[in-house]
């Protein structure tokens, strides 16, 4: 099969440490023929700080809670059940692609996918990520290494938004975060993920989807 096609991994509940692993090794043993991957996953509750960031949750925070250290770009963010987690492991030299266009495609395909269920959302130029109004609703965090990208985006459908009010969502003091259900949609994160796929399949233009609900075994 050809290399531009793309090999889609529904992988359920994932503990974010051990998928972050699983993504370096892959981007690690690529060749030039390997194929492009999107991981379609969710975490536990966990806080997870960027490659520049500082910053700590307050000492609301659960003792059970998780805070990762996480080599993509970006600041501090959460991730729990009811969060769509998007892993795009792409060559993107290969795709012509640079990250600016890459992140203004995923950013378009969010806002798509959101628009095809009666949101209007919009981007910002000076904080990447997708709003509805002043509220964030996804977030994006990238890491490019040899020209190939790992980690992505995350979409807020039906989860406790309450973490968000412990830390600084990526970086922006006071900034509101919200859900699609928050917003009065009501849908299933099944659904929403066969949108996105939709969207990333016509914004990338890959042919065909090969799926598995199984890490690659190299790095399972």
């Amino acid at each position: 099969m050809s290399s531009t096609s793309v090999v889609v991994r529904e992988l359920g509940l994932c503990e974010y440490e051990t998928t972050m692993v699983s993504m370096q090794a892959f981007t690690n043993g690529r060749k030039k023929d390997t194929r492009d991957e999107i991981w379609l996953l969710q975490h536990p509750p966990v806080f997870t700080r960027g490659v520049s960031c500082r910053q700590l949750p307050n000492r609301l925070l659960p003792s059970t809670m998780k805070v990762v250290d996480s080599d993509r770009g970006g600041q501090m963010t959460y991730h729990g059940p009811g969060q769509l987690v998007v892993y795009l492991l792409l060559d993107l030299r290969r795709r012509q692609l640079g990250v600016r266009s890459f992140v203004s495609l995923l950013e378009t395909a969010i806002i798509d996918v959101l628009g095809h269920h009666g949101l209007k959302a919009d981007r910002r130029p000076e904080a990447p990520g997708v709003y509805v109004g002043e509220a964030k609703i996804a977030a994006l965090g990238l890491r490019v290494r040899s020209g190939c990208c790992y980690h992505g985006m995350s979409l807020n459908i039906d989860l406790d938004l309450t973490p968000f009010s412990w830390i600084d969502p990526c970086g922006y003091a006071e900034l509101t975060v919200t859900s699609v259900v928050e917003q009065g949609v009501t849908t299933s994160i099944e659904l929403i993920q066969l949108s996105v796929l939709r969207e990333l399949q016509s914004g990338l233009g890959f042919p065909t989807m090969m799926k598995s609900k199984e890490m690659p075994r190299q790095v399972a």
